[in-house]
């Protein structure tokens, strides 16, 4: 349901005059109603949450090893803590490679050093140094390990750096110590920020003067792609067509050597910006490496991000880009027939994490669909800056929403579609609110690119058209029937 802004500002008034005064202030700032006539966002983020507040946010522990090294391939990640925080990590975000796992590539295997309460007193170095010696028994074709440190880590005081020195030097292998302990910062982007300064510290500072590949005009890196059901493999494709050779793509599909020849490359092209910003920003500081962001989600940005990135090359690849966009956009039209007017004037909701609010809305939009409300779990303000010109007068936009505010938001818009992460997915559900899980693409992609498109279109067309949802009713809402009152009795 679309509202102008005085009726969203009504909405949001609403929505948090639950809270107590305290709470409902600092909330506020939390909250906003886009305009295009304001230059900027008064919206605050990257602050803590509020203490008895349920936030679908994660740790900085889930920000390091569950996105930045843990899609690695061809290293293995330790999680140096209690079990839980390690299982619960295992193979969290369908980060597809190739590769036989076990042998050269070790994206899906959960290694954890299993603290028990004798670590926490006497400390868990030696556990650590005896885990290193048999995962390299185990698993001699590694190309090195990182050490993903959980809460306890620091607090009893671990000296992790000293142990993957010492055991570094003796099996002569890369292993990088992060200290990612999940009680740091406000959310998973400080897990973010502190992963991309030990890709700094530990593979391009200390790889410096390697013999590396040699490198041509041409040469880009995809950096901050996960490879969520397939999408760098996507996006590549299109970066090739232009002309252009991958010779790095990290992390989703990413190995070690890979990272290494990074800084050696023309243009540096960043999808994910929250999470690996950092990085970027440093090759360009030290090797004068330009980066910029693209966007392949949907034919509109497709094209955008193809001329902006041929821009920083000759006119071949210019020429080149131009006649390959001729020949999708053959591909996208057949897509955009056949959906459209399935979609068209359909409304969605998104509350996602470090990109999406903002990257997905020109594929929607490319369908006929619209947004009404956007939100980010752990985004910065540069993020909701970059997210308003997307979005239209009046859209309700949030950051770090409670699960009761995004209830609440849901019930007053009515989307004819939610997008979100798999902690909400099954209460919207169960409310009779069609759902994505946009965190996964729920089991299916890839999204990202020309092929990416079409299946993106036909799970939003299935999702949204599937005949189930005005047949639900939540079940809190159920009334008991009689048989229910007879068992009860």
């Amino acid at each position: 349901m679309s509202m102008n802004k005085e009726q969203t500002q009504a909405l949001i008034d609403e929505v948090l005059e639950v809270y107590p005064e305290k709470a409902r202030d600092d909330r506020k700032k939390h909250v906003t109603v886009t305009d295009a006539q304001s230059e900027g966002t008064c919206i605050t983020s990257n602050r803590k949450t509020v203490p008895g507040v349920m936030t679908v946010r994660g740790c900085a522990y889930a920000g390091s090893k569950g996105v930045v090294w843990g899609p690695v391939k061809d290293m293995i990640h330790i999680s140096h803590g209690p079990v839980g925080c390690g299982q619960y990590s295992r193979a969290g975000r369908r980060n597809y490679y190739s590769g036989t796992t076990g042998v050269d590539s070790f994206g899906t295997l959960n290694v954890t050093t299993d603290f028990q309460e004798r670590d926490i007193v006497f400390g868990g170095d030696k556990k650590l140094s005896a885990a290193i010696d048999e995962l390299e028994q185990l698993f001699p074709l590694s190309k090195g390990i990182s050490i993903q440190s959980e809460c306890p880590v620091g607090l009893i005081g671990d000296d992790i750096e000293a142990v993957a020195k010492v055991k570094g030097a003796e099996i002569g292998k890369t292993i990088v110590p992060v200290r990612c302990e999940g009680f740091r910062g406000v959310s998973q982007s400080l897990g973010h920020h502190i992963a991309n300064d030990t890709i700094r510290d530990y593979v391009l500072d200390a790889s410096e003067g390697e013999a590396k590949i040699e490198s041509t005009p041409y040469d880009v890196a995809i950096i901050g792609d996960y490879n969520i059901g397939g999408d760098a493999w996507s996006s590549r494709i299109i970066l090739e067509d232009m002309g252009l050779r991958v010779v790095a793509q990290w992390s989703g599909d990413g190995t070690l050597p890979e990272m290494k020849n990074t800084p050696q490359v023309a243009l540096n092209l960043v999808h994910c910006y929250r999470s690996m910003n950092y990085i970027v920003r440093y090759m360009e500081e030290k090797q004068g490496i330009p980066w910029v962001e693209y966007n392949l989600f949907g034919p509109t940005k497709i094209e955008e991000s193809m001329r902006k990135i041929a821009a920083f090359f000759d006119e071949k690849i210019q020429k080149q880009t131009e006649d390959v966009i001729a020949r999708y956009r053959e591909q996208w039209q057949a897509v955009i027939d056949k959906y459209r007017p399935r979609l068209e004037g359909k409304s969605v909701m998104l509350y996602v994490g470090g990109l999406r609010p903002r990257h997905i809305i020109g594929a929607y939009e490319d369908l006929g669909m619209e947004i009404t409300g956007a939100g980010y779990e752990f985004a910065h303000n540069d993020d909701y800056v970059k997210t308003t010109p997307e979005l239209k007068d009046s859209t309700l936009l949030f950051d770090d929403a409670s699960a009761y505010e995004l209830e609440e938001y849901v019930k007053a818009l009515k989307p004819d579609l939610v997008g979100s992460g798999v902690k909400e997915k099954y209460v919207f559900q169960k409310m009779g609110f069609p759902f994505r899980q946009m965190h996964s693409w729920d089991y299916s992609g890839p999204y990202h690119g020309v092929d990416g498109f079409a299946i993106f279109a036909h799970d939003m067309d299935l999702t949204i058209n599937n005949p189930c949802w005005n047949k639900m009713k939540a079940p809190w809402l159920k009334e008991a029937s009689d048989d229910a009152l007879v068992k009860i009795a």
